[in-house]
């Protein structure tokens, strides 16, 4: 089997985390998902938790009101005073997901994979989405939240989620034109999701 990269994005809600999984199983390859985090710390030296505070789920408003640049893919030398600022901890985590994709075959969600790996024709990008009835139904199995307090904790990841995706890459998070493959989840399911791309997968990848 020809090495491969298949990058997850998701909404809140709609199962992209599971089907990831329930996909790297099938395929027997590595699930990558906040254990990049950790290895981004270790090679780093910068402490975890900065890497936490800047993650997809935790996005600073000024940050993204001020910042100027996007991805560039140059991590800065410890002697920079700009070593631990929020750009540099991305470029780390992105440095760690090429490494990744550079010597195996993994599913990676989130955290802007699909842009970072844009330029490669071992990859397989995927947006999972699903309507709000449903992202609320699934969300409600895992947070003690219900109604309006429900939604409105969707459309706060949802939000920072996007926020962290245009910081990093220009781009909005949930055009279509980003990923090779966009799922809604309630009208598939999980299985037929996970079926769905492994199929896309042998098609892009003319395998037998």
């Amino acid at each position: 089997m020809k090495k491969f990269v298949i990058t997850i994005a998701r909404q809140f809600g709609s199962g992209g985390r599971t089907i990831g999984q329930m996909l790297a199983r099938e395929l027997g390859v590595e699930y990558y998902d906040k254990d990049l985090i950790i290895k981004a710390s270790e090679e780093s030296g910068i402490n975890m938790r900065l890497f936490a505070n800047s993650d997809e789920h935790s996005v600073r408003k000024f940050f993204s009101r001020f910042r100027k640049k996007n991805y560039g893919g140059e991590v800065l030398d410890p002697s920079s005073s700009n070593f631990t600022s929020e750009e540099n901890i991305f470029n780390y985590q992105a440095k760690i997901i090429r490494d990744l994709a550079d010597k195996e075959s993994c599913i990676i969600i989130g955290r802007a994979a699909d842009y970072i790996l844009r330029d490669r024709d071992d990859v397989l990008s995927v947006f999972v989405h699903a309507p709000k009835e449903f992202l609320m139904e699934q969300a409600g199995k895992k947070i003690s939240k219900t109604g309006k307090e429900l939604e409105k904790y969707i459309t706060g990841i949802d939000k920072e989620r996007a926020s962290y995706y245009k910081i990093h890459t220009g781009r909005d998070w949930t055009d279509a034109r980003n990923y090779d493959l966009c799922l809604d989840s309630s009208k598939l399911g999980f299985e037929k999701c996970v079926e769905e791309i492994k199929a896309y997968k042998e098609v892009r990848f003319k395998e037998d």
